[in-house]
């Protein structure tokens, strides 16, 4: 007697419209041993992958995500999916761990939204998403604390008041140098949108991901036209000789995870693969 199969769910990475896209049937996905497949729901095609109830059900889907090596490698696997698909055909991102019952839950919860989603391939068609960002490299240190001195003598107001010039030049001089950094990370942001036919402001990374070598004072996401690609690295290119105050970093081209449909895509998990990805003009 033939055992019965184990119960699965259907994991949702991407929705798609138009393509060929049976290439993805060679990719592992999350290596549940069963292939990446898609899915037609309408006009829709979703990105799907049978996973093993057992596995990914929610008990056993809070544990998987709390690790952070398993969260990584499901991350990763997630992106690798999305980055095939979106190279063969418009595709919107769905977030990490998109879970269905069953496949005609699946159907049922994309016809829902198949207007949104069908305005969102439109948007992205023909499209890729770009990240820069601009750093201030650290200034000097600050030198050792000085003892204001004492008042008590004309000497003791002279130097208390020479003191206080020093303090009040040095707070000066750091305002100036963010002031000048701020401009020119507008002046790029300015000069990329200007190519771009949608931009995002994210929010900065904190020194745990930039390092205390560097503040970034500009994160940004820009949603181009494929085949600007040259335009794009010539501008920030010239910026990069005109601007020699800041640092500034291009990566891509991704999947439109911010641009796909108002909080569709895992921001998270684009944000990181920006930050891991990034390279100089």
């Amino acid at each position: 007697m033939t055992p019965p199969e184990a119960p699965t769910l259907t994991y949702a990475f991407a929705v798609c419209r138009g393509g060929a896209l049976t290439a993805l049937a060679a990719l592992p996905g999350l290596d549940t041993g069963a292939p990446v497949r898609t899915l037609t729901a309408g006009p829709l095609t979703a990105v799907v992958q049978d996973v093993p109830a057992a596995g990914f059900g929610e008990e056993a889907l809070r544990r998987r995500l709390s690790d952070h090596d398993e969260l990584e490698r499901c991350a990763r696997a997630h992106h690798t999916v999305i980055t095939a698909a979106a190279a063969l055909a418009p595709t919107v991102p769905l977030p990490l761990a998109t879970l269905y019952l069953d496949d005609d839950r699946a159907r049922e919860a994309l016809g829902e939204r198949e207007t949104s989603l069908l305005t969102a391939l439109d948007r992205i068609a023909g499209r890729a998403e770009w990240g820069v960002k601009v750093y201030a490299p650290a200034g000097p240190p600050p030198p050792a604390p000085e003892t204001a001195p004492a008042n008590g003598t004309a000497n003791g107001k002279a130097s208390g008041r020479a003191y206080l010039d020093r303090v009040r030049t040095r707070q000066r001089s750091r305002e100036q140098r963010h002031t000048l950094t701020l401009r020119a990370a507008e002046r790029v942001d300015t000069a990329v949108r200007g190519l771009a036919v949608a931009a995002r402001r994210l929010r900065p990374h904190g020194v745990e991901v930039t390092g205390k070598h560097r503040t970034q004072v500009l994160n940004a996401a820009y949603l181009l036209d494929l085949g600007r690609e040259r335009e794009l690295r010539a501008a920030l290119a010239s910026l990069h000789r005109d601007e020699s105050d800041i640092q500034i970093e291009l990566s891509g081209p991704w999947a439109p995870y911010s641009f796909a449909d108002g909080g569709l895509a895992d921001r998270r998990i684009a944000d990181e693969r920006r930050t891991s990805g990034g390279m100089s003009p």
